[in-house]
């Protein structure tokens, strides 16, 4: 079970994540978010994430030259686009030397023709709630035609209690997690990072 832990703003949160065995970091560049920083700090955040361990950086609806440039200076090895971004955008970024993540609600996925559904099998997508970062639990009822076929992330609502459980049901190949382990919304708590990634540990 691939594991990420997103929206990291210190070098506690980030230390508690890479020791407890997270697959991925996460930090967010997306404006009007409680957990965005800067590309300085997140350069300052990953000189402390152990080589294989992916640095994700989240961007909603911001320009790709703009994203590229924040990423380039944040030393990120990955960008999660989390908007209206395009597969010729995601093309973009893997052109730039970059991995990629597409995330999408469950909602807008299931609203996707078969055609478009097709397109973005190959790529790593992530299904979320209908809005990324307020806790709302991720809606299985959305996927209509059920879940993808390819790599995908389950996000949205998850907490070290109940992952397990969506998790099983669901099948996802990963799991993502934000303010799920937050003691008060944009502040991550260790502790319950270390919860979080042990409970994902455990689905088999």
């Amino acid at each position: 079970m691939y594991i990420k832990i997103c929206g990291l703003q210190t070098a506690e949160t980030v230390a508690a994540a890479t020791a407890a065995g997270a697959d991925a970091v996460g930090f967010v560049f997306a404006p009007g978010s409680p957990r965005t920083i800067s590309a300085d700090l997140a350069l300052e955040l990953g000189r402390e994430v152990p080589q294989g361990i992916e640095t994700v950086g989240v961007f909603r609806n911001q320009s790709i030259d703009e994203v590229v440039d924040t990423a380039r200076r944040a030393a990120l090895t990955t960008v999660q686009l989390h908007g209206d971004e395009t597969l010729a955008d995601v093309a973009r970024l893997r052109k730039e030397g970059f991995r990629t993540l597409r995330a999408f609600s469950a909602a807008a996925y299931s609203a996707l023709d078969q055609v478009e559904k097709q397109a973005w099998e190959s790529e790593r997508i992530l299904l979320d709630a209908v809005e990324p970062g307020t806790g709302e639990t991720f809606d299985a009822s959305d996927l209509h035609d059920g879940s993808p076929s390819g790599f995908w992330l389950l996000a949205g609502g998850l907490t070290p209690h109940n992952v397990a459980q969506l998790a099983s049901t669901l099948r996802p190949q990963g799991v993502d997690i934000s303010s799920g382990v937050e003691s008060s919304r944009g502040v991550k708590d260790a502790q319950l990072i270390r919860d979080f990634i042990e409970a994902a540990q455990t689905i088999p």
